[in-house]
């Protein structure tokens, strides 16, 4: 029963440097995006290929 004990509390405090480790990767950057934003740009005209309904309820009108 005490392996059991043993095993749990190294079991936790492993788990605690674990999440330290990962703010600390957080807080430096580590998780900061900087190449999705540049290939973003690429292909914006792709998502806007569609007139906008309210324009072309302008023209059906006229």
């Amino acid at each position: 029963m005490s392996v059991i004990y043993l095993l749990i509390s190294i079991s936790i405090i492993v788990a605690i440097i674990f999440f330290i480790a990962f703010i600390r990767a957080v807080k430096t950057g580590q998780y900061d995006d900087d190449y999705t934003p540049s290939v973003r740009m690429l292909f914006d005209d792709e998502l806007t290929a569609e007139k906008p309904k309210s324009i072309q309820t302008e023209e059906k009108q006229i």
